[in-house]
């Protein structure tokens, strides 16, 4: 089977396409931008895989999409390619809309003329916006997003599925919880709280940090698409969980004693606009339908993720530094400022 990525070189994309490679049934051809978070490192175990290919290009240009689609004539698509930091969503809209909802369309645009067997489309938990326990949304669960990020991912749930029922493409939605693992860029929280905590800066967190999610190791979200590539219904939504819900501050917590670091460099910051309080998804039809449930429990991932990190300080010296700091100066340090003003209009 071939297999086109989109946003391969990203954190669950590369985790994807590196896991997906120890099948030798499966090629992965892999299509990414190369924006900040994609990182081609992150596939240095498998570049010279002769059932590798990668190509540099962008989801908005339509007509050079479907030209990497007439040469590669996929079986399936797994598309993972978004614009998915939820702070960025808030200063800059504008990039989440074109990346998540244009991109996905020109996808759908390119397939509705070259016709593949699977189209997997890669979303969030997130779109189902923040639940009172006890409360866990199912697939049939009414969308509430919070954020730009989310209406953004909401957006293009919504339309893959409408050309599943308006032109019959074998479109598959997953929502996912929060991923962690190794390579995730240290934007998001516990690669971010891991890297400070390595360097005895404050650790900050939103709020009063008691924000719940849902943990998902990235290898069994991995397993889980590789799963659905195989006996997904076309048309279908499957949730993705990793069955274990924590605040914000108890995973801060965690990785504190983890590093041997004091609870004293935990710092709380303006909280976000919008910040939804808790997310919570079953993933009872997932594993009903295919018998997929996640290997991995979080204490163990963790601690996994953080020996990763500890292990490779180049690659956190490499995504720190270029745009990702320019970013980090300009938003990060100055974000209580920015983000109260947000709050006040």
């Amino acid at each position: 089977m071939k297999i086109i990525v989109t946003g391969g070189a990203g954190f669950i994309g590369s985790s994807f396409v590196r896991q997906a490679l120890r099948n030798p049934a499966l090629e992965i051809v892999n299509i990414d931008k190369l924006t900040y978070a994609g990182n081609l490192e992150n596939l240095e175990s498998v570049a010279n895989n002769p059932r590798y290919r990668f190509v540099q290009a962008d989801l908005c240009e339509l007509e050079g999409l479907r030209r990497i689609f007439a040469d590669t004539k996929p079986d399936a698509v797994v598309h993972f390619a978004a614009e998915s930091h939820v702070d960025r969503s808030i200063f800059a809209p504008q990039p989440v809309f074109e990346t998540n909802l244009r991109g996905t369309f020109n996808l759908l645009e390119t397939m509705r003329a070259d016709r593949v067997a699977r189209f997997i489309h890669v979303s969030t938990d997130e779109v189902y916006g923040s639940l009172e326990a006890p409360l866990e949304a199912d697939e049939q669960f009414p969308l509430q997003p919070s954020s730009p990020y989310s209406a953004g991912k909401a957006g293009s749930d919504l339309l893959a599925l409408s050309y599943h029922k308006t032109y019959k493409l074998p479109v598959i939605v997953t929502r996912a919880s929060n991923n962690y693992g190794p390579c995730q860029f240290p934007e998001k929280l516990i690669p971010l709280m891991i890297t400070h905590a390595f360097d005895d800066k404050p650790l900050p967190v939103y709020g009063d940090g008691m924000q719940i999610r849902d943990w998902l190791y990235v290898e069994d979200h991995c397993r889980a698409i590789l799963t659905l590539l195989e006996k997904g219904r076309d048309g279908e939504i499957y949730n993705i969980g990793g069955n274990r819900s924590l605040p914000n501050k108890t995973v801060v917590e965690q990785i504190l004693a983890i590093t041997g670091k004091p609870a004293s460099l935990i710092e709380y910051v303006t909280d976000r606009p919008g910040h939804d309080r808790r997310y919570a998804l079953t993933s009872e039809k997932l594993h009903r339908e295919t018998g997929w449930s996640p290997n991995m429990d979080f204490e163990r991932g963790l601690k996994a993720t953080v020996d990763w990190y500890r292990s490779n300080p180049e690659w956190i010296a490499h995504v720190r530094s270029g745009e990702y700091q320019h970013y980090h100066d300009k938003n990060y340090a100055n974000r209580n400022r920015e983000l109260g003003a947000i709050a006040k209009r």
